[in-house]
């Protein structure tokens, strides 16, 4: 069934990780897991962090976007058991820069692990298309 705006909206905002494409000119679609927030206004922020282990703290999620700013994030949930419990939600993002310091907060807020806001950035993507499926409504 599909999901209607609202309803991939607020899975989307309910949700804290999934997986971000990004373009890259040689290869096509970069996939990476991320955690992220979403606010009402339709911002998505994505941290680039200091918690985790890097070889650089210049990613190349972040090269890809200041080449080709679209990006796609997708969340699900998975039930082994009980397939009627399914459901997808896709984000066509678009990237704008350096998120406000209030996804910062709201990462903090949503992740032990960023209490002290250990990140180099939060990037800004906004949404500009939505859409999700559901096993059910």
């Amino acid at each position: 069934m599909r999901l209607g705006e609202d309803e991939a909206r607020a899975r989307l905002a309910a949700h804290d990780h999934g997986v971000l494409c990004t373009v890259h000119a040689e290869r096509g679609v970069d996939a990476v897991p991320v955690v992220y927030v979403a606010d009402d206004g339709g911002s998505v922020g994505v941290p680039v962090d200091r918690v985790k282990p890097k070889a650089s703290s210049r990613l190349q999620r972040e090269r890809n976007l200041e080449a080709d700013p679209r990006a796609t994030l997708l969340v699900e949930h998975w039930e082994r058991d009980d397939w009627s419990q399914l459901w997808w939600v896709r984000a066509e993002l678009r990237f704008e820069g350096d998120a406000a310091p209030a996804l910062a907060a709201r990462l903090a807020e949503r992740f032990e692990q960023y209490r002290d806001q250990p990140f180099d950035r939060v990037l800004l993507l906004r949404i500009v298309g939505i859409t999700g499926w559901a096993a059910r409504a």
